[in-house]
């Protein structure tokens, strides 16, 4: 059984019925920062008012919740709630019966255990991992730790490197609150009945899901915010799509990518990407001529521009953006690399 252990935030996306005509006009695409709230990665950010009005309620903090009493409480025995909570109530105890009971201490870093190895390190490895005491790394054991990476997202490859033994030292508990953390954002999804259309974004499995009432009707893989730049728990109306979008770089890519090319290959690497370059983020902004611009500032973050990739086959935008206008910029789209989706951590 696989438990999602690492879901770090879920984005709710609702389909809206409303025409294009009708639509909002996007806001910048920039980012900005977070509210503290939501930084905790729990408190689920209302961007249209819309739907905040029934699902409001779930809208609580994590401070709130005392896990020795809370201890994945069956909420969904007694109230309505998102059957994305009952999986991860049942994995709990899936998993407290099956890693939880097992001694729990530490086992001192070191070279890679791997089959065919001895010693006292992997004889702690074999009691921690619940197995008859022993100093050789055998096929059981081999086993045995395949089954621990694939539970808690590692590398599965049955060698316990020290990515195993550090996750292994964290401890059952350490796994078991991030479950009850996850059960918390799943309380804050739609509840049957309250929607029609809607798609969930689940950043842990990277992975998206699309529903009818409350009936899956399709999923796909994703590839979602990267560790430093996390995607928000957030909930948005799809107000249209944008076939072969432009994209408006972030401020935080010209200064990291955009710059260093320029100044490395000159303005003909804008030319290659179809950039177009503004001084502002304005909608009158002025186009400027990339030679008169002084690039060593821009990489320095002592000048801010607006930097528009047109369409195109390497436009990272790819073919198709889902516009849901929010201050933080964050959209759906797609990628001309397709070779992201292959990967197991996306």
């Amino acid at each position: 059984m696989r438990i999602s252990l690492l879901s770090s935030a879920l984005l709710v996306a609702v389909l809206s019925t409303a025409s294009p005509a009708g639509a909002e006009q996007p806001l910048p695409e920039e980012p900005v920062a977070l509210p503290p709230a939501v930084e905790q990665g729990v408190d689920m950010v209302y961007v249209d008012p819309e739907i905040a009005v029934d699902i409001r309620w779930r809208n609580t903090k994590l401070d709130s919740v005392s896990f020795a009493r809370y201890a994945g409480a069956p909420l969904d025995l007694i109230q309505a709630i998102n059957p994305l909570y009952t999986e991860l109530r049942r994995g709990l105890v899936h998993y407290q019966k099956q890693w939880g009971s097992l001694p729990q201490f530490s086992i001192p870093a070191g070279p890679k255990l791997k089959i065919g190895g001895e010693g006292k390190r992997v004889t702690l490895l074999r009691e921690r991992l619940g197995m008859v005491p022993g100093r050789r790394f055998d096929e059981a054991l081999r086993t045995r730790v395949a089954d621990y990476q694939h539970v808690h997202g590692l590398r599965q490859d049955g060698t316990a490197d020290n990515e195993v033994i550090a996750s292994l030292n964290m401890g059952a508990e350490h796994y078991e609150h991030v479950l009850m953390i996850n059960m918390e954002r799943a309380r804050r999804l739609p509840a049957p009945g309250e929607l029609k259309r809607h798609i969930i974004v689940d950043t842990g499995s990277a992975t998206v899901m699309m529903y009818d009432h409350d009936r899956l009707v399709g999923s796909m893989r994703a590839a979602v915010g990267a560790k430093d730049t996390q995607t928000p728990m957030m909930a948005a109306l799809i107000r249209y799509a944008d076939v072969n979008p432009y994209w408006n770089v972030p401020g935080s890519l010209a200064i990291k990518l955009i710059a260093p090319r320029v100044l490395e290959q000159g303005v003909g690497y804008l030319t290659e990407r179809k950039d177009d370059v503004f001084a502002d983020w304005s909608p009158t902004a002025v186009p400027l001529d990339p030679a008169t611009v002084d690039w060593q500032a821009v990489k320095e973050g002592k000048l801010i521009l607006h930097i528009r990739q047109g369409p195109g086959g390497g436009n990272s935008m790819g073919k198709i953006k889902f516009m849901m206008p929010n201050i933080f910029g964050i959209y759906l789209h797609d990628t001309p690399d397709k070779t992201v989706f292959d990967k197991d951590q996306r």
